[in-house]
């Protein structure tokens, strides 16, 4: 889907300053919200496209005043309420609890549901094999779509209407576009795209930089099917 969540190749946002010696978390409640994302997928209550289209239904100046964990917890408490594993009002109340110094909940052990996150953080959860057979060979040239989804997509904005070359096959993995709106796994084949920078932002490029994106199969067409375009 279109949205503020889909910065890349806007302008106006400043520099991005790296932090020197950065941490892991830079406060104790990042962590917790980490390990409350982790126990959810662990139990099957949503899955990663989900949760990054959750993200992305954030209100456009929420999301640009948020930090990274706070965008996860926005969307993790979205998630539980539309899903109807905890209430918005059952949330407020425990909030004005805690706010009125009410008791923090007594810490939680579960060794079965940690080893379950622990073993998901080691798969590829999202690889399918076997599956349809790949369209495309490395050497392919191809062009992506250029229509504007309404709901979640990994193909950035950037990269839409543009050509590309595929530098390798990767595999059958989860179509994120279905997998985020329960309309099924719809496995089929991803591929490694080589683009020139040039020819996605312009003359502001850096020069002769080539751009890898990891895309699936119906995002792209055979350059020649490319309309009013030249394969030349």
């Amino acid at each position: 889907m279109n949205g503020i969540h889909d910065m890349g190749g806007m302008h106006g946002f400043g520099r991005v300053d790296r932090e020197e010696n950065e941490p892991v978390f830079h406060a104790p409640w990042e962590g917790r919200v980490l390990g409350i994302s982790r126990a959810c997928s662990a139990q099957h209550l949503f899955n990663i496209d989900e949760s990054r289209h959750g993200i992305e239904r954030m209100a456009p100046v929420d999301y640009l005043a948020a930090s990274y964990y706070e965008r996860w917890l926005d969307r993790t408490v979205r998630l539980l309420v539309e899903k109807g594993v905890i209430t918005r009002e059952e949330l407020d109340r425990r909030m004005a609890q805690l706010a009125g110094g009410g008791d923090p909940a007594p810490p939680h052990r579960d060794p079965k549901l940690l080893d379950r996150m622990l073993r998901a953080t080691k798969e590829r959860t999202h690889f399918r094999q076997p599956g349809p057979p790949p369209r495309f060979a490395a050497g392919d040239r191809v062009f992506t779509r250029t229509d504007a989804p309404e709901g979640h997509t990994r193909l950035p904005r950037y990269a839409r209407g543009k050509y590309g070359v595929i530098d390798a096959v990767h595999g059958t993995f989860i179509f994120p576009d279905t997998n985020a709106h329960g309309q099924g796994e719809q496995s089929h084949a991803l591929y490694s795209v080589r683009f020139d920078a040039n020819d996605l932002w312009g003359a502001s490029a850096e020069p002769c930089s080539p751009v890898h994106l990891d895309l699936w199969e119906r995002y792209l067409e055979p350059a020649g099917a490319a309309p009013g375009r030249s394969t030349s």
